[in-house]
């Protein structure tokens, strides 16, 4: 998909004024939360495999030349191969060159961020390829044509009329010609319907969620069995990872495993945890005839030295997401990218380019609940700063956003100066909002009053409580 987070602040207050989006949200919202937070209130030790989960991706990234040679070699001992991307078009390069080799007309993709990232299935379907989405809700969306809003839950911005609407419009092909409109029902609709995707797919193409060096294994987690089928029904499985995926051993991914699902969905464990190593050997009964891995850098080896390495412990469990206030009022598209949130924040500018999404690290309040409730506690807040920070320097930061914090630094710099015009200032504001309390508008902040009021200040200053109080002999 083509970034759009230039159009962020035009993404943001149409989302902020979409009633139908605010109500899906809505319903979503608590859902996501309640269930992480019983997860791990049931599990004392989360905090202890927290830090053991940090500590693995932290070891992993020092050493991870090492580690992706040596997952390389055990998927080739087990009869597959790997091949190496620097770019998302290498990649879309070498899936094509692979579905042609096996002559493909029909593709099955389970649910993956990465082929997102590289924008896979318009390329595929560019070569004159079917392409069908297996996971429920990436379905829904590539009928509606459109991206993911959320990385674990793709049509989390969809309600049900609309997703009902959808199958009518879509299914009426598959001989399906009565509206569905019960959950139960609208499920089943679409199982009859991948069905058939399925059986008569080529490839099938997966993402994954960790890649064993030990073993070779890629470790697939899903809700619905989906990849289960996608990787084991056509004749060649494609596995497309990126080079942070990997981790040194079976117990180490265990590990991981354990913090994901609570943090995701908050489950024990994701009800599909699917290991794959290689094709179908002498004696199975399924599994695919050729396994191939596609492993895509996209700026990630820039990323390791650097002050956001850090991100590179992401296992994409969409916590920081559910948790974001901004994410929770205006959905994954404003965001104009792949990764939406806080951690979409922090990736799309290293990525697409700080120009190209100098928005994004300022779409965040700096609350800390990203970083708070992150399974791999990845500083957000602090990269997110750095992004600022960066595009400051480089010019690329609004020019009025510029002459203000200029103005501001050189008050603060200044405390004499600062205190001696904030006072009177304070109390002007004060006296404008007396009767509400609160400001319905005011000069140079129309991004705050258009949707919310102004809270009128109250009381003296702090620093003047706080002389004040100082002043006061002690009794």
């Amino acid at each position: 998909m083509n970034p759009t987070t230039h159009a962020f602040k035009i993404n943001a207050s149409r989302a902020i004024h979409d009633d139908t989006l605010q109500a899906a949200l809505a319903r979503a919202k608590s859902g996501f939360v309640d269930r992480r937070k019983n997860a791990i209130e049931a599990l004392p030790e989360f905090q202890a495999l927290r830090d053991a989960a940090k500590q693995i991706k932290d070891h992993t990234l020092a050493q991870l030349d090492y580690y992706l040679e040596r997952y390389e070699t055990q998927v080739q001992a087990q009869g597959g191969q790997v091949h190496w991307a620097r770019t998302p078009q290498e990649a879309n390069e070498i899936v094509l060159d692979l579905c042609h080799d096996a002559g493909a007309k029909r593709i099955i993709k389970g649910k993956s961020m990465v082929s997102e990232e590289i924008d896979l299935n318009k390329a595929l379907e560019a070569a004159d390829m079917e392409v069908t989405e297996t996971d429920l809700g990436e379905y829904i969306v590539q009928l509606a044509k459109e991206p993911p809003s959320h990385i674990i839950a793709p049509a989390v911005h969809k309600t049900k009329r609309q997703i009902t609407a959808l199958f009518h419009t879509h299914h009426r092909r598959h001989g399906f010609t009565l509206q569905v409109t019960e959950v139960p029902e609208i499920v089943a609709e679409a199982r009859q319907v991948l069905r058939q995707a399925f059986l008569s797919a080529d490839v099938g193409i997966t993402g994954g969620n960790f890649l064993i060096a030990e073993t070779g294994a890629n470790v697939l987690v899903t809700n619905e069995g989906n990849g289960d089928l996608a990787s084991t029904l056509p004749r060649m499985h494609i596995v497309i990872a990126t080079i942070d995926k990997v981790v040194p051993t079976l117990e180490d991914a265990t590990t991981l495993l354990r913090v994901l699902g609570r943090s995701a969905t908050g489950q024990e464990l994701t009800s599909y945890t699917t290991f794959s190593s290689g094709p179908r050997r002498p004696g199975d009964l399924d599994g695919p005839e050729h396994y191939h891995v596609v492993l895509l850098d996209h700026g990630r080896s820039e990323m390791i030295g650097s002050e956001f390495q850090d991100m590179l412990r992401c296992i994409r469990c969409g916590a920081c997401l559910n948790h974001c206030p901004v994410y929770a009022t205006i959905g994954g598209h404003a965001y104009g990218w792949v990764y939406p949130g806080p951690m979409g924040s922090v990736l799309t500018p290293l990525m697409v380019g700080l120009k190209e999404a100098a928005d994004l690290p300022n779409a965040c309040t700096f609350n800390g609940r990203c970083q708070s409730v992150c399974p791999m506690d990845i500083p957000l807040p602090k990269m997110l700063r750095a992004l600022r920070t960066k595009a400051f320097e480089q010019n690329i930061s609004p020019q009025r956003l510029r002459l203000g914090l200029s103005a501001w630094a050189a008050l603060a710099k200044r405390p004499r100066l600062y205190h001696w015009l904030m006072a009177p200032s304070m109390r002007f504001i004060a006296a404008l909002g007396r009767r509400r309390g609160r400001l319905r508008s005011w000069p140079l902040a129309g991004g705050w009053t258009s949707v919310r009021d102004l809270p009128a200040p109250q009381g003296p200053t702090f620093q003047s409580a706080w002389k004040n109080k100082r002043s006061k002999p002690t009794p």
